[in-house]
Order: C-alpha cells, then sequence, then structure tokens
C-alpha cells in the first residue's frame, strides 16, 4: 500500500523523578542527604531510512510514545535515562505540526535525523537543596514532563525526472520501457493511482531516477480528483518530462491544461524546465498528424520528440537527452535538516480566570513547576510559593480577588489558598 499522508502523535519521555533521602550509617547520625536524581526522558526521533519509499508503515501504527527516566536513588544515585525513540521514516518526509500548521522539518538524506519531541529531564533529588542554614534539606524535584504534538507527515518523492500529462498518456509505459519498475499498465484513464520510481540505467556511469507521476486533470492545482496529492511529488524533480498523448482530439490543449495545472499549484513548477514528447507514434493516425502538430508547437518555441513507448521508438534517444539536460542543469542546494520551530512564548506569562470552582492558573512555567512539585513535601511546597511570588502569580490572584480557602487550579492540581 502506498501512503504518502498520515496523522500520528508523538510524545517524548518524562524525566525521571528525584528523591529526599538522608544518608544512614552507623556512628553517622547526621549523614547529610543523598537523595538521588532522575534519568532524562527519551527524546522522539525520526531517521531517513533510504530503503523505505513509503509512510505505510504509520498505517498500522500512530502513536510513538518514548519511555520516561528513571527515578534517583539514596546515595547520590541517578536514575537512568530512557532510551530515544527512533522513528524510521522515508527520504523525501515533510513533517508539520499538525495543530498549528507549522513546518517542522524536511528530511531528504539517508541518516539525517530530527528531534520531534525532547524527553523531559530528571528532576533533582534534595542534595541539590542543602545550605548552610538548610542542612538536611526535605525538598526535591519531579521530573520534567515530556512534550505531546500531533504531527502530520507528507511524503515528496526524491526524483530527477517526473513524468506528467493527462491520464492514459503512456508514462506508465514509458517507465516500465526504460527501467525495472513495473508499474500497473491498461488502456483506460486513471490506471496509475500511486507514484512509481524506477533507475533509468544507460551505462556504467550514467543513470537517474525517474517518476511516474499519476495522470492529472483540470482542476487538479485545486485538488481536484486527487490532485494535490499527486502534485506533490514533482516539486522535488529538476526535470520534466511532459508525456502528450497522440490519439487526443487536441494534443495543444492538453499541454496548455497540464502546464496551467502545474503553476497554479506551485509558481516554481511552472519555471521548471521540460522536454515535450508525442507518443503513441507506432499508430499510423499519430504519425501522419506529427509534422503538423510540430509547427502547432514551434509557434510556442517548444519542439516535441516523437516516441512510442510500445515499440520503443526514440526511447533510447530520449533517456539520453533527459541525461544530457539533468548534466547541463545547475545543481540544486542540498536540503538539510531544519530545527523545530514553535512559535516563541514567553514562558513566564501567565492567565488566570475566575471559574466556580476556583482561580485557574495557566501559563507554560507556573504549569511545569506545578508538575514538578511534590506537594506532600513542606520543602517543595515551599520553593513552588517563592516561585509564584517570582512571577507575579500571588500579586495577580490577590488582585482578582481571592480570599482565604479558596481554590486554586494549576494544571490538573487544586491547592487551597492561606494567606
Amino acid at each position: 500500500m502506498f501512503i504518502d499522508s498520515v496523522q500520528i502523535k508523538v510524545a517524548s519521555g518524562k524525566g525521571g523523578d528525584g528523591i529526599v533521602h538522608m544518608h544512614r550509617e552507623k556512628y553517622r547520625p547526621r549523614g547529610g542527604p543523598d537523595g538521588g536524581d532522575g534519568g532524562k526522558g527519551g527524546d522522539v526521533i525520526f531517521e531517513v531510512i533510504p530503503t523505505l519509499n513509503t509512510l505505510s508503515h504509520f498505517h498500522q501504527n500512530e502513536h510513538f510514545f518514548a519511555d520516561a527516566g528513571k527515578n534517583g536513588g539514596p546515595s547520590n544515585r541517578s536514575g537512568r535515562s530512557a532510551k530515544d525513540l527512533i522513528v524510521r521514516v522515508p527520504p523525501g518526509t515533510v513533517v508539520y505540526d499538525d495543530d498549528k500548521a507549522e513546518l517542522i522539518g524536511d528530511l531528504v538524506s539517508p541518516g539525517q535525523r530530527l528531534i520531534v519531541a525532547k524527553g523531559g529531564r530528571g528532576g533533582r533529588g534534595n542534595q541539590h537543596f542543602a545550605t548552610s542554614r538548610n542542612q538536611m534539606p526535605l525538598t526535591a524535584e519531579k521530573g520534567e514532563p515530556g512534550e505531546e504534538f500531533n504531527l502530520r507527515l507528507e511524503l515528496k518523492l526524491i526524483a530527477d525526472v517526473g513524468l506528467v500529462g493527462l491520464p492514459n498518456a503512456g508514462k506508465s509505459s514509458i517507465l516500465a520501457a526504460t527501467t525495472n519498475s513495473r508499474p500497473k499498465v491498461a488502456d483506460y484513464p486513471f490506471t496509475t493511482l500511486e507514484p512509481n520510481l524506477g533507475v533509468v540505467q544507460l551505462d556504467l556511469d550514467s543513470s537517474f531516477v525517474m517518476a511516474d507521476i499519476p495522470g492529472l486533470i483540470e482542476g487538479a492545482s485545486m485538488g481536484v480528483g486527487l490532485g494535490f496529492d499527486f502534485l506533490r511529488h514533482i516539486q522535488r524533480t529538476r526535470l520534466l518530462v511532459h508525456v502528450l498523448d497522440g490519439l487526443s482530439e487536441d494534443p495543444l490543449e492538453d499541454y496548455h491544461t497540464i502546464n496551467a495545472e502545474l503553476e497554479l499549484f506551485d509558481d516554481l513548477l511552472g519555471e521548471r524546465p521540460q522536454i515535450v514528447v508525442l507518443n503513441k507514434m507506432d499508430l499510423p493516425d499519430v504519425a501522419e498528424k506529427f509534422e503538423s502538430l510540430r509547427e502547432q508547437f514551434k509557434s510556442l518555441g517548444v519542439e516535441p520528440m516523437p516516441i512510442s513507448a510500445v515499440s520503443q521508438y526514440n526511447l533510447r534517444e530520449l533517456m539520453w537527452k533527459i541525461f544530457q539536460t539533468l548534466a547541463e542543469l545547475p545543481e540544486e542546494e542540498k536540503k538539510t535538516e531544519m530545527p523545530v520551530y514553535r512559535a516563541e512564548v514567553d514562558p513566564n506569562a501567565f492567565e488566570i480566570e475566575k471559574t466556580e470552582d476556583g482561580y485557574v492558573v495557566s501559563g507554560a512555567r507556573i504549569e511545569k513547576a506545578a508538575a514538578m512539585t511534590y506537594f506532600d513535601q513542606p520543602g517543595s511546597v515551599r520553593r513552588f510559593q517563592k516561585l509564584m511570588a517570582g512571577l507575579g502569580v500571588e500579586k495577580a490572584l490577590r488582585a482578582a480577588g481571592i480570599q482565604e480557602g479558596d481554590n486554586v487550579i494549576i494544571s490538573d492540581y487544586e491547592l487551597e489558598w492561606q494567606d
């Protein structure tokens, strides 16, 4: 099954919890704090595997969750960090944040990696909170929560050459006749429902990758038929071979139709170099009208090349012409891994909403701090209170009219306000 667009959910691992522990040893009644740190949670990483050419394996699994880090132990023992979760993707995978419609990364090179969700750091044990005034701290941190995202993956085939044209123009026949690819070939429209790749090997030192793009129709750039699904695969090609059906009533009109759809979908596609071929020259009716068609195309500055995929007339000459044209085109700059980018938000910003249940406080830093606080440990609670004061949350709650005994709700935690 060929799948070139999927939606998945990824979540990195939570950091392990740090612990409160005091060193116990004979003849050392006050051994001091030795609570260990939690381990780091696992990242979710996409890695390009060159042997993959479809996203079909995501059809079986749409959830990718990395493991959490292990909790810390006594005697300053740190918890083990979780292994990163490696998710294999084919070359040409484009990654989007589905909720924000933001581009995260474009993966094209074998072995290329992209961290799409970073694991949470481990919480600190009480060994880190000892001071000259508080030598036996009852304070520790829980592990940092992991990240969770809904992603959309799109696959754009990576090929040097793309065969384009109306349905049943003969693109699949050309690919089958010139490569080891075996696409489905039949005499009816839309035989090809998914792109096919093939390597054209002219000699030991001369080869290129060619893609058979399913037939386009008028309105494809607006999503008619499977237009969006097909057109995205043409974007990576350096050269287009525009295949015209010699049996068509008006090949010139077909030529304009396809080019209009390419340009409407992507301005750069309208500027992509093209080799125009007229297929089915083995048929007498097509051979008879070739010269008149040639004159019509000449007025546009286009020299169509006569070929036959069935009899293989001029096919080898066409392949060499493609190879030579590719050699003359400037080398495109290799795309490299893009960093994960998300809109910057002030992490210290927060909002307060008064509801029937209490005062709801929301904000990136205050919610993360709540998730990392042991609310059953007095020391940890005092540290959280200081953070609330430092961020201005306490002052804002007083300004909002909070009273003794009112509830303060932060994420999944419900606290009681005390002056």
